[in-house]
C-alpha cells in the first residue's frame, strides 16, 4: 500500500471533500500526509513591482490565505488521530504539485478533480489532467 501522501488542496468545496477521504484512506492504511496548496503568483509583470507595498500586501495576503487552507486540512487530520505535515509554495500549481510530491518523497498524490468537460475544460484548463499528464507517480483523483 501507499507510504506517503500528497494530498493536493486549494480550500474549494470539492477539494474539503477530497480532504476527508484522504484522511480516511491514510487512517486506514497508515500511511503519511503531507497537505500541499499553491500560493497565486502576483498577477502583473514588471521589475519595478519589486518591493512595491502592493505587491507585497498580495503576497502577503496569499500567503495568509494558503496557511488558512492548509491549518483546516491539519485540524481534520489531528481530529481524525492523523499527524499531517504542510507544504505550500508559490507556483504553477500543476508544477508545484508535483514538485511537493518529489521533495515530500510522495509515492501517491491525492486531489479533487472539479470536473470540467468539454469546452470549459479545454478553455480554463485543468490542474488535476496537468499533474496527470506531467507526474511519474500515481495520482489518486477524487470526485
Amino acid at each position: 500500500m501507499f507510504k506517503h501522501i500528497l494530498l493536493a488542496t486549494d480550500g474549494s468545496e470539492l477539494s474539503k471533500v477530497a480532504m476527508a477521504a484522504a484522511i480516511n484512506f491514510v487512517k486506514a492504511g497508515g500511511a503519511k500526509l503531507t497537505a500541499y496548496t499553491c500560493m497565486e503568483e502576483y498577477p502583473y509583470l514588471s521589475s519595478s513591482d519589486a518591493g512595491h507595498p502592493r505587491r507585497k500586501a498580495y503576497e502577503e495576503h496569499e500567503a495568509e490565505r494558503a496557511s488558512a487552507v492548509l491549518a483546516e486540512v491539519v485540524a481534520a487530520a489531528t481530529e481524525a488521530g492523523v499527524t499531517c505535515q504542510t507544504d505550500m509554495s508559490t507556483s504553477v500549481p500543476y508544477k508545484g504539485i508535483i514538485d511537493a510530491a518529489a521533495k515530500h518523497d510522495c509515492d501517491v498524490i491525492f486531489m479533487a478533480s472539479h470536473g470540467r468537460r468539454g469546452l470549459e475544460g479545454l478553455l480554463v484548463g485543468s490542474e488535476t489532467q496537468k499533474v496527470l499528464t506531467h507526474c511519474r507517480i500515481p495520482v489518486l483523483v477524487y470526485r
